[in-house]
C-alpha cells in the first residue's frame, strides 16, 4: 500500500501496526514498508513467524466451523484486523448460510478495508471500536442490529488480549463480554505464551514496544487459562494452537510448543 494522500484517517505510516503486519504475515497487500520492515525484524527472532501465523488462521477457521456445528449463527469478532482469506464470515456463510458476523477493530486500516469488503454483506459488518471499552462495543447500534444476544453467540478473541495490558485488565475485559453472553455464549481465544520459548517473547514484546503501536503481554498458560473463567473448555482444553482438533491437511509439529500460541474454545457455564 503506498503511503501518501488518501489514508484513513488516524493512520501513523511511520509506527507499524498489529494488524498490518498479521496482514504481511499472510502474504497480505494491505501494509506499508515499516510494517514489513518491522516483520523482518520479528522474523530474525523467530523465522517460522508466518507458519505460526497461518496456524493461527486455520485454528480460526477451524473454531468457526466447530461453533456452526454447535448450533451458533451469530460471531462477535474482536480486534479482527484486515481482511484476508479465510474471514469469519467466509467461513461461517460457507457453513451456514444467512450466519451474522460483526468484526470490531480500531485501525483505520482494518476498519476502512473491513467497509469496502463488507458492503454488499447484509449479515456482516465492521465497528469501529476499541475492545478494551467493552460497553462501548456491546452498545453500537450496527452490533445490537445484526446480532441477538438472547440468542447462541459466540465471541472471537484471537491473537488479540495478548495486545491488551495488565492495567488494562484482560481478565476484566473477557468477563464483560462473558456476562454479555447468553447461557449458550461461547469463548474462543488465542494468546501468545511466555512459557515455551521465554526469551523469544521477551524479544517479541521489546521489538513491539519499539516499533509497534501496541505492546505485547505474552502469558502463562494458567494466566490464559484464567481468561476462561466462566467458562468450560471443550476438547481438547487449551492446547497449543496447531493441536486443536487439527484436520488432516493441517500441520502437526513434532514439537508443538515451537508454536507459542495456546488456543481454546469454551462454552458459558449456566
Amino acid at each position: 500500500m503506498p503511503i501518501g494522500e488518501g489514508l484513513p484517517q488516524g493512520v501513523d505510516p511511520e509506527r507499524a501496526s498489529v494488524a498490518r503486519m498479521y496482514d504481511a504475515m499472510l502474504g497480505g497487500r494491505h501494509n506499508f514498508a515499516i510494517d514489513r520492515e518491522a516483520l523482518a525484524a520479528f522474523t530474525a527472532i523467530d523465522p517460522q513467524v508466518r507458519t505460526l501465523a497461518r496456524a493461527n488462521r486455520s485454528f480460526l477457521g477451524r473454531a468457526v466451523r466447530f461453533l456452526v456445528e454447535q448450533g451458533v449463527r451469530q460471531f462477535i469478532d474482536l480486534g479482527s484486523g484486515i481482511p484476508t482469506q479465510g474471514n469469519v464470515h467466509e467461513v461461517a456463510q460457507a457453513a451456514a448460510p444467512g450466519a451474522r458476523v460483526v468484526y470490531v477493530d480500531n485501525d483505520p486500516v482494518a476498519v476502512a478495508h473491513s467497509t469496502s469488503l463488507l458492503s454488499d454483506n447484509p449479515d456482516a459488518a465492521i465497528v469501529n471500536a476499541d475492545i478494551r471499552r467493552p460497553a462501548d462495543v456491546l452498545a453500537s447500534a450496527r452490533l445490537r442490529e445484526l446480532i441477538d444476544l438472547d440468542r447462541p453467540v459466540a465471541v472471537l478473541m484471537i491473537t488479540i488480549l495478548h495486545f491488551v495490558t495488565e492495567e488494562e485488565d484482560p481478565a476484566g475485559i473477557v468477563a464483560a463480554f462473558r456476562e454479555a453472553l447468553p447461557a449458550d455464549g461461547w469463548l474462543a481465544l488465542t494468546h501468545a505464551t511466555n512459557e515455551d520459548r521465554p526469551d523469544t517473547a521477551a524479544a517479541v514484546g521489546t521489538l513491539y514496544r519499539s516499533r509497534a503501536t501496541s505492546p505485547v503481554t505474552a502469558r502463562s498458560r494458567a494466566e490464559i487459562l484464567g481468561l476462561f473463567d466462566g467458562f468450560d473448555l471443550v476438547d481438547p482444553g487449551l492446547v497449543h494452537v496447531p493441536l486443536w482438533r487439527p484436520g488432516p491437511k493441517d500441520e502437526v509439529p513434532d514439537d508443538p510448543s515451537e508454536y507459542w500460541v495456546f488456543a481454546g474454545v469454551g462454552r458459558r457455564t449456566v
